[in-house]
């Protein structure tokens, strides 16, 4: 068993999805001393807060961009009514966003949405409903603080000395916390691959090439000939809504089948290889050749949708690293504990998973780990846990990948171990603590199932707003043992 030293003060990093569950578990533990969270933005909802297409066009990402180590973002600061200024930051969200996720898999435990939320939230209700989530907790969040580093203080006490900005003053001060939660999620850093010819090809037609970090409407796109490059979420969304207004059809590009596009696939859109090379513009217009050997010219805009880096540049002065190039986060056990310092966890690192009932299951254990509630196995037995991930999935970006019915299965085990530890008089659930949903038959259900409800609810136009419930749409999930819709405990 790894033996932790006392944990009374925790830092986390972000306000988010992630950093607020991270807080409500950690105070219903009854523990802990002092809990800060940093949050950079000047409001609670991390990337689930719209940039506006003014503040998204200042954004200069490279072409390409294969580097994860970047500095820390610059806010961007928005005047308010009352002459003061907030710091914004650009995130993934788009206009006329909707999830990909039915609300009834996209909820907290404790918070169910509210019954008169569309099926398919809009970011704008996400945004209200964790806005509500963060109440009970806002008192705990230093608004507009940079976290700038994380650095080991005492090796004997895996304690952590952190420095963090304050945006407004520009003054860096440091504190020493005995644990750290990072949640600052990883949706920060683009990735955009380093193609053959890419360079030139972007020099030549600047613009051209984007981010779907920095897209925000299909406006741009109207009878233009697009290509949108990768099939994950962002990719089938975004190319929904730029193919009904560009140059038909549209060209979708990607290397496998994605577990977003519905039975039978979509018929917005052509299916293509990867892109392998951007044509010389001196030999060709617009021009790019897939890996078929086949090409396409006259192309007005490429969108690529590849995703980011796991990027924490706050932890760079590790001597045993948690990233390298970016792919996943190294030396993790049970992709949330530092191995090497136990006392730091990464939160919702896994990819292809719902993740805010799969966080407050990640805060139930590390909280009562920190507490003294759960114990964690020795050092060389979690670093073999990691061995064994790294031979079933590869040491790549699939290390972090699991899809259904991976997910649900690690889910509840983060579920059942939390509900293992030692009773502590005081707490909830006589005294077992808080916990979050473990899964059913409903839930699986609805998740083996979720792209094509998702097509369902498409389909029925503005219609779709008013569409509350799975059954509305001709879905019959079934209940779960106790004959109700859910299986919150």
């Amino acid at each position: 068993m790894t033996a932790l030293p006392p944990i009374r003060r925790v830092a986390i990093i972000g306000a988010g999805p992630c950093g607020l569950a991270a807080a409500k578990y950690l105070l219903a533990e009854k523990y802990f001393e002092k809990i800060d969270i940093f949050e950079q933005r000047g409001r609670a909802g991390g990337v689930w807060i719209h940039a506006s297409t003014e503040d998204k066009s200042t954004v200069k990402i490279p072409v390409p961009q294969p580097d994860p180590n970047q500095p820390p973002e610059e806010p961007i600061w928005q005047s308010k009514a009352d002459g003061s200024r907030e710091a914004t930051f650009v995130s993934p969200l788009y206009s006329n966003m909707e999830t990909n996720i039915p609300k009834t898999l996209m909820e907290y435990g404790t918070k169910p949405y509210a019954e008169d939320i569309q099926l398919f939230p809009t970011f704008q209700q996400v945004l209200e409903y964790l806005e509500e989530y963060a109440e009970e907790v806002k008192h705990l969040i230093k608004f507009e603080h940079q976290v700038l580093d994380v650095k080991l203080d005492d090796p004997s006490r895996s304690n952590w000395a952190v420095t963090v900005k304050d945006l407004h003053s520009v003054k860096a001060s440091t504190a020493i916390y005995d644990a750290v939660v990072a949640a600052n999620g990883h949706y920060n850093v683009p990735y955009i691959p380093a193609i053959k010819g890419i360079e030139a090809w972007n020099q030549s037609y600047p613009g051209a090439l984007i981010h779907s970090k920095v897209y925000d409407s299909a406006d741009d796109f109207k009878d233009k000939k697009v290509i949108v490059v990768g099939n994950s979420a962002s990719g089938v969304d975004i190319g929904s809504q730029i193919s009904r207004v560009c140059n038909q059809p549209l060209i979708s590009s990607h290397r496998s089948v994605s577990e977003f596009v519905p039975v039978g696939g979509s018929s917005d859109r052509v299916p293509r290889g990867e892109i392998v090379e951007f044509l010389s513009p001196t030999s060709s217009r617009r021009g790019v050749r897939f890996t078929d050997g086949t090409t396409e010219e006259n192309i007005d805009a490429i969108v690529f949708c590849t995703g980011y880096f796991y990027a924490y540049p706050f932890l760079s002065s590790l001597k045993t690293p948690v990233f390298t190039d970016g792919a996943r986060a190294l030396n993790v056990y049970q992709q949330l504990f530092y191995s090497e310092h136990p006392t730091l966890v990464l939160t919702v690192l896994p990819q292809r998973v719902i993740p805010f009932p799969l966080v407050e299951n990640q805060a139930a254990v590390f909280s009562r780990v920190w507490s003294q509630r759960l114990k964690l196995p020795s050092k060389a037995e979690m670093q073999a846990w990691e061995s064994g991930e790294i031979d079933k999935r590869g040491s790549g970006k699939g290390f972090h990948v699991i899809p259904f019915p991976l997910d649900a299965e690690y889910n509840n085990m983060l579920h059942d171990w939390a509900a293992t530890a030692n009773a502590r008089p005081g707490l909830e659930n006589n005294g077992t603590g808080k916990l979050g949903i473990r899964w059913g038959d409903r839930q699986r259900w609805i998740r083996s199932r979720v792209p094509d409800i998702k097509k369902s609810f498409l389909s029925q136009g503005e219609g779709r707003h008013s569409i509350r419930r799975i059954e509305e749409l001709g879905f019959q999930p079934p209940l779960d043992a106790s004959g109700h819709e859910s299986s919150k405990l």
